[in-house]
């Protein structure tokens, strides 16, 4: 691998000269569309997985539907935004809820957020103390959340080539589009903050090209977004020459972070014109300068990701509403939507509908009883035993001789002792509409006990002969039962 990593370095002279390079940036705008597809195009038949194999494992959200109903991947899916013409605005994520918010908005794909994540989950500083473990758990949640494609944010990888590998394919299993991987050493630091500091160049490159083995091995096509911090830990120079050699280990998509100026901007986007470029507009007062969608198109950029738009106003929104309820107040109108709207947001009204389809009738109920009931007690004639009988039918094994035996001693038969009482099965829903109102012979239950004298710690004639009236209707006769489930029901069994 290091023998890999000096060639790579060979490969790259030193980085040009500002004035090169914004020559090269005013050149390379007209041939961005068809380079970016001509690279993917060779990425697809040297380094990207069969189609058989890449549809053998993919890995789809349960709710997405921007790719769901084209039978895509969300790794597809990503890579047909990033195919279309414009560019993209990505909103950071940072849970569920968002996630879904951000795709009802229109956007077509978006991406968590770390810092997001370690403030809303931990509560904590993104400072390398949130775990791989709690980022692929929060993910997961995100992906099946999200209706539209979602790049994940893996930080460093969480380790060296072999952890690196681990993530990505722990990535994909969870159900992103993309992942972000960036070349900061351990404990990371959050971008556009002090103390950063970067992995040498052999061990980044490595990094990106154990990512890219992994996902071979998977089988998958997820999106590899490599990341440099050595723009503030190092230089513009050594982050230029670093992205140029992400690009040529298999990177997807290159993103240049904390850049300075305008000027930076468009010098990143002269590296490797066929690769895609990732700009972050910091909000509220980072080092690069916020410019609008147009005007990053214009630069070169096809993602342009939003971190702290979300969790900021969230923030400012709790406060606010927190203030109020002090005060003896609630949030006003214009910061709180109406019960109504937070109900269709969450998926209520849906889920109501849907729940429809499978509510059972009172209707339902009495003809399913009554059919059980006729298929038990009507008489057969020759001819249905006939037609039963010609039937291939799973064995039965009758064991109702040995529960009732009319030829037996003791003056048992269908009109005497147990035999000539029924038991009554009464289920009533939490709504009170009834749902079954069932009888059969008691005797039945003397009959088992012969075979089971205790069930379940329990003699069940005993309980038949000490069970008491019910006092509200005493028309009902012995309580046997009387109980709700855990769905409410109220299960009650009389003895008549």
């Amino acid at each position: 691998m290091a023998c890999h990593a000096a060639a790579l370095l060979q490969q790259h002279p030193p980085p040009p000269s500002p004035r090169s390079l914004q020559h090269s940036a005013a050149c390379a705008s007209s041939r961005r569309a068809s380079s970016w597809g001509a690279a993917r195009l060779v990425r697809s038949h040297l380094g990207s997985p069969s189609g058989a194999s890449a549809r053998a494992a993919r890995v789809s959200s349960p709710r997405c539907s921007y790719y769901s109903a084209a039978g895509e991947s969300p790794a597809e899916a990503l890579r047909r935004v990033l195919e279309s013409p414009g560019a993209h605005q990505a909103p950071a994520c940072y849970d569920a809820l968002s996630a879904r918010l951000v795709g009802r908005a229109g956007f077509k794909v978006c991406f968590t957020s770390g810092f997001s994540i370690s403030a809303a989950r931990l509560g904590l500083p993104d400072v390398g103390l949130i775990s791989y473990g709690e980022m692929i758990d929060q993910g997961r949640l995100i992906t099946e959340a999200a209706s539209i494609p979602v790049i994940g944010d893996a930080d460093n990888g969480y380790g060296n080539c072999m952890n690196v590998k681990r993530t990505v394919k722990g990535f994909i299993k969870a159900g992103f589009a993309g992942i972000i991987l960036e070349d900061q050493v351990s404990p990371k630091a959050c971008g556009h903050t002090q103390g950063r500091k970067v992995v040498s160049r052999e061990e980044a490159i490595m990094h990106i090209k154990a990512a890219v083995d992994a996902r071979k091995e998977s089988g998958s096509d997820i999106v590899i977004v490599a990341r440099t911090d050595s723009r503030q830990a190092l230089s513009l120079d050594e982050a230029l020459w670093r992205v140029r050699a992400f690009a040529d280990a298999g990177a997807d998509v290159l993103f240049i972070d904390a850049l300075a100026s305008r000027e930076e901007m468009q010098a990143f986007c002269a590296v490797s014109p066929g690769v895609p470029k990732m700009a972050n507009m910091l909000e509220g007062g980072g080092k690069t300068p916020i410019l609008s969608p147009a005007e990053l198109e214009e630069t070169g950029y096809k993602l342009i990701a939003y971190p702290l738009s979300l969790i900021g106003v969230s923030m400012r929104a709790m406060e606010d509403a927190l203030i109020a309820i002090k005060g003896g107040r609630i949030p006003p109108p214009g910061s709180l939507p109406s019960f109504e709207e937070i109900k269709d947001t969450l998926g209520f009204n849906s889920y109501y509908e849907e729940e429809k389809r499978y509510v059972v009738t009172p209707a339902q109920s009495s003809s399913y009883r009554s059919s059980c009931y006729d298929n038990t007690s009507e008489t057969r004639s020759p001819g249905d035993a006939k037609s039963r009988t010609e039937t291939p039918q799973e064995p039965v094994i009758d064991i109702l001789p040995q529960l009732y035996d009319p030829g037996s001693t003791g003056g048992r038969g269908p009109s005497t002792g147990m035999w000539s009482r029924t038991l009554r099965l009464r289920i009533t829903g939490r709504d009170g509409v009834q749902k079954i109102d069932a009888r059969i012979p008691a005797g039945f239950l003397e009959g088992m006990t012969k075979i089971i004298p205790g069930l379940a710690g329990a003699n069940i004639m005993e309980r038949l002969r000490n069970a008491p009236i019910d006092a509200e209707n005493p028309q009902n006769g012995q309580i046997l039962l009387d109980f709700e489930d855990a769905m409410g029901d109220r299960i009650q069994v009389f003895i008549e």
